[in-house]
C-alpha cells in the first residue's frame, strides 16, 4: 500500500524526522489558505499521485510550455494559479505511462533554499532478508539517469536485524553523502529515525528525494514517497486509513476485497492459477509460446466458489483479454470447486473470448467432469505446456 507525499511527511514528522512545514489541499480555496498559515516569502505547490517524476511531468489538458506537477509560487495569486492548473487535470510523468493519473490533491509547502540535494531510501533487501540503505550524493529528478549512468555513485548497505540500526550505521551514511562536522550528526540522527520509521509502520521502503541541506545548513526532507507492507496492515489500522483508492487500477482493487493477489500486465491472455510459482511459469510459458500473459493471478490454496468467481470476472472485465488459461493444482483447493467456479462466471458474464482450463489434483475427475458437462465452449489441456499452446492457438484463432 502507497500513501501520498503529504501523508509520508506527516508519518515521518512524528517520527522526529525533520520536515518543511506544509498542508493538503482538496481545493483551490484550500490551497490558498494553506499558504496563508506559511511564512513564505516562497511556497511550493506540488501535485499529490502515486507517482514520481511529477517535476518534469506534463499535464495533458495544459500546453505543452506549461509547468509541471511542482511549482514555486511568490503570492497567494500564484498559489491559486498553479493549484487552478493542477487540480482535476491528467498529469503524464514517466512513471504513471501515458494514461497518467488525475491530480485531486495538493501539497502546498513552505519554500527552502537548497544548498545541496541527496538521495536516501530504505527497503528490504530480498537477497540478504535485511533491511538495506541506498545512499547518493546524487539526488534530485534525475536519480534514475544516476542509477543506469554511474551506478558507483550510489551507495548501498544492509543493518543486521540481531542489532539493529547502530551509531556506525549512520557514520556510513554521513560518509557516503559527503558530510562532515555537524551535518555529519545530523545525517546520523536523520538516518536512525527514518529506520525507526520504516521498522515501526511494517513499510517495504521509505524513498527520500531530495534529502537537502537548507542555506542555513539544516538537513531536510524535501520529498518523500513511503509504501507498506500489505500484509501487515492489520496490525495499522491508522495506516490503513491513508489509503486513496482512487490511485489504484480499478480491478487491482476488486480483487483486493476477495483476497486475491492480482496485478494487471500488459498482454492479452488472462491468467487464473492457484499458487504464486505456478502463476509464474504460466505466464513465462505464454511467453514461450509466442504470447504475453495480461495479468498476474493467484486465487490461493484455499479459494471457494464465490472467490473463484470473483476472480473469472476481474480477468473478463479487462478489454485487453483476448482469451484466458486457467492452471489449477488443487492440494488444498479442490478440482470440482475451481470448476464450478469457472462455469458460474462463465455464464453470468456471457463468456465471449476462448477459454482453456487444466486442472490436477484433488477431485480432478469431478472437475473436469463439471466442465465438459457445463455446455460451454471450454477446452481441457492435460498439462501445463498443452494448455499453452492450446490458448495461444485458440486466440490466434480468432484474432
Amino acid at each position: 500500500m502507497n500513501i501520498h507525499e503529504y501523508q509520508a511527511k506527516e508519518l515521518l514528522a512524528k517520527y522526529g524526522v525533520p520536515v518543511p512545514a506544509g498542508f493538503a489541499a482538496m481545493s483551490v480555496e484550500e490551497a490558498v489558505e494553506a499558504s496563508k498559515k506559511l511564512p513564505g516569502p516562497l511556497y511550493v505547490v506540488k501535485a499529490q499521485i502515486h507517482a514520481g517524476g511529477r517535476g518534469k511531468g506534463k499535464f495533458k489538458e495544459l500546453p505543452a510550455e506549461a509547468k509541471g506537477g511542482v511549482r514555486l509560487a511568490k503570492t497567494e495569486d500564484e498559489v491559486r494559479h498553479a493549484a487552478t492548473e493542477m487540480l482535476g487535470n491528467t498529469l503524464v510523468t514517466i512513471q504513471t505511462g501515458e494514461a497518467g493519473k488525475q491530480v485531486n490533491r495538493l501539497y502546498v509547502t513552505d519554500g527552502v533554499d537548497i544548498a545541496k540535494e541527496f538521495y536516501l531510501a530504505l527497503l528490504v533487501d530480498r537477497a540478504t532478508g535485511r533491511v538495506a540503505f541506498v545512499v547518493s550524493t546524487e539526488g534530485g529528478m534525475d536519480i534514475e539517469t544516476v542509477a543506469h549512468d554511474t551506478p558507483e555513485k550510489i551507495h548501498t548497505f544492509d543493518v543486521d536485524p540481531a542489532t539493529g540500526y547502530m551509531p556506525h550505521h549512520g557514520r556510513a551514511v554521513a560518509k557516503a553523502l559527503g558530510l562532515e562536522g555537524d551535518l555529519a550528526k545530523q545525517a546520523q540522527s536523520l538516518a536512525g529515525k527514518v529506520y525507526d520509521t520504516f521498522l515501526g509502520t511494517d513499510a517495504s521502503q521509505i524513498e527520500i528525494n531530495p534529502l537537502a541541506v537548507t542555506d542555513d545548513n539544516k538537513l531536510m526532507v524535501l520529498d518523500a514517497k513511503v509504501g507498506f507492507d500489505s500484509n501487515s496492515m492489520f496490525r495499522h489500522k491508522d495506516l490503513l486509513a491513508l489509503r486513496d483508492e482512487t490511485e489504484e487500477d480499478p480491478m487491482e482493487l476488486e480483487a483486493s476485497k476477495y483476497d486475491l493477489a492480482y496485478i494487471k500486465l500488459d498482454g492479452d491472455i488472462g491468467c487464473m492459477v492457484n499458487g504464486a510459482g505456478l502463476a509464474m511459469a504460466t505466464m513465462d510459458i505464454i511467453k514461450l509460446n509466442g504470447m504475453f500473459p495480461a495479468n498476474f493471478l493467484d486465487v490461493g490454496g484455499g479459494a471457494n466458489k464465490e472467490k473463484v468467481t470473483a476472480a473469472f470476472k476481474i480477468i473478463l472485465s479487462d478489454p485487453a483479454v483476448k482469451g484466458i488459461l486457467v492452471n489449477i493444482f488443487g492440494g488444498i483447493m479442490r478440482c470440482d470447486i475451481i470448476a464450478e467456479g469457472i462455469v458460474a462466471a462463465a455464464k453470468e458474464v456471457n463468456l465471449s473470448v476462448p477459454l482453456v482450463v487444466r486442472l490436477e489434483g484433488t477431485n480432478v475427475q469431478q472437475g473436469k467432469d463439471i466442465l465438459a458437462n457445463s455446455g460451454l465452449a471450454i477446452v481441457p489441456a492435460n498439462d501445463l505446456g498443452d494448455a499453452a499452446q492450446k490458448i495461444v492457438a485458440e486466440v490466434k484463432k480468432v484474432a
